[in-house]
Formats: C-alpha cells, sequence, structure tokens
C-alpha cells in the first residue's frame, strides 16, 4: 500500500481581519503560521529577504503597496532595454521587463539586423474597443428592439456627463445597438458600445459608461414597455479588442538576407515554411505565438499596461477563424521577402499604472513620451523583431546555441562562481554540451586546484 505523505502544513484556522493587520504583522503572520522545516530559509531569513525588498524612498513604498491588496513586499523583475530599434525612419531604446533569458538578447539581434536592411515599418489600423451590457428579456421582442432604436438619442444624453473629459480629448461613446443573442441563450440580449479612449487604456471610462447605459435602459424599458420584465446581467468592457489593430512588418530582397555562411533564397524558404507551419499546426503555433509574447509582454509590463488583457486578446485573435494559428505571416513574392504581424493591443499612455508607477513613466521617458498609436507600434514592432529573431535561430543554428549560453550564466550564477572561473568555463563550454551536472563537477574541479 502506498504511503500517504503528510501535508506541508498543519491545517489552520482561518484568519479574521488579515487585511486590517500592518505589514509586518502581516509578515510575522505568514512566517509562523506557514514555512516549517522544509522551507528554504530559516523564520528570520524570511523576513530580512521581504523586507530587504522594500523600496528605500517610504513615500514610493506606499505607493507600490496600493496598487494590490495584502501585500508584505515587491517582486522585482529586469529591466532591459533593446536599442537600435529603427521603427518608421525614427530610432528607439525599447524598456522590455522580463525575467526569461536571451529574450531582449534575441529583440536586439533583430533590430541590429534590420536596421541594416531599412528598419520596421508600421501602422495602426484602428483603435475601437467595445463593451457589453449583458441582458435578460422576457417580453415582445420586436417591441424591446424598436424601442432600443427610438431611445438611443435619449441614451446617449443620459451619457453625457460621464463622457465630459473624455470628450475634450477627443474620444467618448461611437455607437450603441441592441444585439439580439437568443439563439444562443433564451431572452439573452446585450447592449453593445464601441468607444474611442484616445491615449488612455479607459478601462474605468468604459466600465462606468457601460453600467449608466444599463440602468438608464433598464428605466425607460419599464416606463415605455407594459409587457415583459428586463433584468441587467451585468455591464462590463470586453478585452476582446478585434478592432484595436495594429500592423508592423520588415521586407527587403531576399538577397539581402544573406549572412556569412547563410544563403537567402534557402534562409527565406525555410523562414516561410516555419511561419507555414505555425499557421498550420496547433502544437507549433502555440510556442510560435508564446515566443512574440515574450516581447510584447515584456513592454506592456514596462510601460505599465495589461499585459493580461493584451494576452488574452492575442490569443483569442490568434483562434479567430476557429484554429489556433501563427500571429504572424511571411510571404515571397517577386524576389521581395515580407514578414509582418498584425495583432490586437489595447494600451494606453496617460492614466493608471502609466502615470503611477514611477518606472512606467521612465519607460515612456526613454520611448520619447510616445501617444498611445505609437506604443502600440513600438510594441507590435518589438513582438514582430522576437519572433523573427526565433525562427532565424531555430532555422540556422538552432535554438539552443543561444538559449544554452544564458543557462550556462544561471547555473554559474547558482554555483556562485567567481569573475575567474566564469572565463574558464565560458572557453570550456563554447562547443560542449552544457548541463548542470557537467558545469558543476568543472567548477568542483577547478576549486580542487586553488
Amino acid at each position: 500500500m502506498d504511503m500517504v505523505k503528510p501535508p506541508l502544513h498543519p491545517i489552520q484556522a482561518p484568519i479574521k481581519g488579515f487585511s486590517r493587520l500592518s505589514k509586518e504583522e502581516k509578515i510575522n503572520y505568514i512566517i509562523k503560521t506557514y514555512l516549517n522545516d522544509e522551507a528554504s530559509v530559516s523564520e528570520e531569513e524570511a523576513k530580512k529577504l521581504l523586507q530587504s525588498f522594500w523600496h528605500s524612498d517610504d513615500d514610493l513604498q506606499k505607493t507600490l503597496d496600493e496598487f494590490s491588496e495584502n501585500t508584505v513586499s515587491n517582486f522585482a523583475f529586469p529591466f532591459g532595454v533593446a536599442p537600435n530599434v529603427l521603427i518608421n525612419d525614427h530610432l528607439y531604446c525599447v524598456p522590455m521587463v522580463i525575467e526569461e533569458s536571451s529574450v531582449v538578447a534575441a529583440a536586439s539581434k533583430a533590430a541590429k539586423f534590420w536596421l541594416e536592411r531599412g528598419g520596421f515599418k508600421a501602422e495602426v489600423i484602428s483603435t475601437v474597443k467595445s463593451g457589453q451590457v449583458h441582458l435578460k428579456w422576457n417580453g415582445p421582442k420586436e417591441e424591446f428592439l424598436n424601442l432600443f432604436e427610438s431611445a438611443k438619442e435619449e441614451l446617449f444624453e443620459s451619457l453625457a456627463p460621464i463622457e465630459v473629459n473624455m470628450k475634450k480629448r477627443g474620444g467618448g461613446v461611437k455607437e450603441i445597438s441592441l444585439v439580439d443573442k437568443t439563439d444562443i441563450l433564451e431572452g439573452y440580449y446585450q447592449i453593445w458600445a464601441d468607444f474611442e479612449t484616445c491615449d488612455a487604456m479607459g478601462a474605468n471610462f468604459i466600465n462606468t459608461v457601460l453600467e449608466a447605459l444599463g440602468k438608464e435602459w433598464e428605466a425607460i424599458v419599464n416606463r415605455d414597455l407594459k409587457e415583459g420584465d428586463i433584468q441587467i446581467i451585468m455591464a462590463i468592457l470586453s478585452n476582446y479588442t478585434s478592432d484595436c489593430l495594429v500592423r508592423a512588418w520588415v521586407e527587403c530582397p531576399i538577397e539581402d538576407l544573406a549572412e556569412k555562411g547563410i544563403d537567402p533564397v534557402e534562409f527565406a524558404q525555410k523562414f516561410k515554411n516555419s511561419v507555414d507551419i505555425a499557421t498550420l499546426d496547433v502544437h507549433r503555433a502555440t510556442t510560435h505565438n508564446k515566443g512574440i509574447m515574450n516581447g510584447i509582454d515584456s513592454v506592456v509590463l514596462a510601460t505599465g499596461n495589461d499585459f493580461r488583457a493584451v494576452e488574452a486578446c492575442a490569443h483569442a485573435y490568434a483562434a479567430r477563424d476557429g484554429q489556433y494559428r501563427s500571429l504572424t505571416r511571411c510571404s515571397i513574392e517577386d524576389d521581395t521577402f515580407l514578414f509582418e504581424i498584425t495583432i490586437p493591443l489595447s494600451l494606453g499612455t496617460v492614466g493608471g499604472l502609466t502615470s503611477l508607477h514611477p518606472m512606467a513613466k521612465l519607460s515612456l521617458d526613454i520611448l520619447g513620451r510616445p501617444n498611445a498609436k505609437e506604443l502600440m507600434e513600438i510594441t507590435a514592432v518589438i513582438g514582430l523583431a522576437q519572433n523573427f529573431a526565433a525562427l532565424r535561430s531555430l532555422t540556422t543554428t538552432g535554438i539552443q546555441k543561444g538559449h544554452m549560453k544564458m543557462h550556462l550564466m544561471n547555473i554559474l550564477n547558482h554555483l556562485q562562481a567567481n569573475e575567474e572561473e566564469r572565463e574558464k568555463a565560458k572557453v570550456k563550454f563554447s562547443e560542449e554540451v552544457i548541463s548542470f551536472k557537467g558545469v558543476s563537477d568543472f567548477i568542483t574541479q577547478l576549486r580542487q586546484y586553488q
């Protein structure tokens, strides 16, 4: 009979009022209650570790604490930059926040490659965002639909006080419609609203408008329709911003793809084949698009935008025809190589964390204070650059050559190798297979002779 492994922690009684404890009290509770003998650090070490990541500026730490709930410390990620990113003849140095080895290096390498071939091009196709009021109606359909059309002006007028500031910036509610969804759920309708939020992400604005729209429509229905009942289920924006689109691309004569030891025609065809495979095979498409999002998420994080919303939307868009496919496309026509991406990106450069987080503000400063459209273009380009670098490695030297260099550094850090040991390890493993055991044995051997 198999032995049942005992739980790591004894069953604890729930704690009441945890959110009202001070940060120090929260830390003490967590450490005393949940750290056991199998923890990697002692109670004292755990407390020092959490406190070591507090910011020395108390006011700034207070701001960081208020971004979330029950905060006990900060979690640091590397903040890097990809220089020499030429977009529409403008040179950028792009901030990227990511912990995965080689991502920033790959984007930088792709930027350098295309810098010598005209750089990247990008254009925003549309910036429309949407949200819905989800509701149920069990009365006569035609009367319900007709009333909405006749009440549109009244509904728009009811939103005027909420829209004042957004309209000053050129945004606001662009269109509203009542959508019959009874074919998928009995009695189900949506009030569909399209928005322009300019340089703001606009989540709070959109949700405020939708909630007000739902209440106003409910009042109009109860006032004007004598038969039937309306129930507002919820009012919420959609993160599927499929009409907030940006396109980025690179192109050049195939002969310009030539590099030492690489035949440009063979490279172009293999590269195109790799994209075609990701377009047709979901297993490859998932890894392919994950690499694209390595680049995109890193810029979204650096600029204080919502990477979860961007990620969810991108993957939904990749499956918009019923099969999950590559977000990038490649074509070869008339001896010209074209590689491009079209992707929905709902980003902002004002409001929220973009205005509150000091590193997000600095990122936007480094980018030259772009507006939302320019940030969409920059972000899409980094996604394309990341994908180009990955496919270039896969179809030439193989992906592991670059990855393993970074893996070697991680192993050496784990082994706390000094500078002399690092240099000798780099030489030793420049042409050998890198494994933790191999590197560990090599460092151990070096230390025996010191």
